[in-house]
């Protein structure tokens, strides 16, 4: 799979880089520039080459038209601040802005075209409406680098069809993130302990079918715990459940009980009548919630629990917050994995915090990104790779390599 060296010299060539700058934004203000930041060494890497660098990438999810909200123009005022350089923002992504920007640039300058889905051909589903986009996309560039890890399992466009049609290779970030979770999968140090949160079980099925067997330890959090509770024929109240993955959860814990693997659940749990920062709230038994209140954490009892499991762990795999960390009664559960992540790398472990809300509990909760082995910036296309799906957008660079 080739790096941005198999591209030659690439003094005066365009190059065309899909990053993944879907931040989010209050208004037009960011309020995490993560993703942005992971994309400045690629694109920084081709500046200094001598390139002219075309950042293509998409915010939020238009329906293939132009909606202000979703305009990339504050990333651009980011971008260019953090590349100590200005950036040329495109009002469109392949009409006349996009070609004049093109045009007027000199080796070593960027370019940020408008929000790839403002392009119904981005995300159309056949092959002939993403072939046009593409082909036009591709028009204005001599070489294609993929850099956006948070789509690269989309068969979209700029992702999956620009790459048939230009020379191509891996930016940085994804190869960083790809060697990484060949390290999770492929002979990973043990004890390998997986925590899984987040609000829906759906969500997870796979990669819990997929790590029951492989990982030593999982631990379960988040809304999704609730059914495993249930599972196990545990009242729970108001929490979520999702009734459809009952049985599955019920065939999980039966499996990891047949295989060694140990599936760790709260042993408490902190309730509430209401999803509600100001709702009246109480730590009890994981076993003895009340008919009329919500699980919203995991409780003190399940954090030191936790922390305890991570302990000797020397691959640690995380993805999704123990509760609704968003709300300052209900961060402890995440804030103590998140903590004993940071311990776990102290002491040598691979630690890779699996994007999404995951990487904004961390951030939000005052941890910096450098206390862990690593923090992804795609948590979808993590859990597909563990799930052991193929990801269009790396499928389509090793078929070129």
């Amino acid at each position: 799979m080739g790096d941005l060296a198999s591209l030659g010299d690439l003094r005066g060539k365009r190059v065309l880089v899909r990053s993944d700058l879907n931040v989010p934004l209050d208004g037009t203000t960011i309020t995490d520039d993560g993703r942005i930041r992971a994309s400045i060494p690629t694109i920084s890497a081709l500046t200094e080459a001598g390139a002219r660098v075309i950042v293509c990438a998409h915010l939020g999810r238009p329906k293939g038209a132009p909606e202000a909200k979703y305009s990339l123009a504050p990333v651009a005022a980011r971008l260019g601040e953090l590349l100590g350089q200005d950036v040329t923002f495109a009002e469109d992504t392949v009409g006349p802005s996009a070609h004049t920007a093109v045009d007027a640039m000199s080796d070593g300058d960027v370019v940020l075209l408008e929000n790839l889905r403002f392009n119904a051909g981005e995300t159309a589903k056949t092959d002939e409406e993403r072939a046009e986009f593409a082909g036009a996309l591709a028009g204005l560039a001599d070489a294609y680098v993929s850099d956006g890890f948070g789509v690269v399992h989309r068969k979209q466009a700029s992702v999956y069809d620009v790459a048939t049609l230009l020379p191509s290779a891996m930016g940085g970030l994804v190869k960083t993130e790809v060697d990484v979770l060949k390290r999770l999968t492929e002979d990973p140090q043990r004890p390998y302990v997986v925590v899984l949160g987040g609000a829906k079980v759906a969500d997870k099925l796979a990669v819990i079918d997929n790590l029951v067997g492989k990982a030593d330890r999982l631990l379960i959090g988040g809304g999704m715990l609730f059914t495993f509770l249930a599972a196990q024929g545990h009242e729970i109240g108001k929490s979520l459940f999702d009734a459809e993955s009952l049985e599955a959860c019920k065939g999980y814990l039966a499996r990891a009980q047949e295989s060694g693997v140990e599936i760790v659940l709260p042993v408490d749990v902190i309730v509430g009548k209401d999803f509600a920062e100001d709702t009246e709230t109480a730590v009890v038994a994981a076993d003895a919630i009340p008919a009329d209140t919500m699980g919203l954490d995991i409780g003190p009892e399940s954090a030191a629990l936790y922390a305890g499991k991570l302990a000797d762990a020397r691959t640690v795999f995380w993805n999704g917050p123990m509760g609704a960390f968003e709300m300052a009664p209900f961060a402890g559960g995440t804030k103590a994995v998140a903590q004993a992540l940071v311990d776990a790398t102290a002491a040598g472990a691979l630690t890779v915090v699996g994007g999404g809300d995951s990487a904004a509990a961390v951030r939000q909760l005052g941890f910096a990104d450098e206390q862990f082995g690593h923090i992804s910036t795609g948590g979808g296309a993590s859990l597909e790779y563990l799930e052991g799906k193929a990801l269009p957008g790396i499928t389509i660079l090793e078929s070129k390599s």
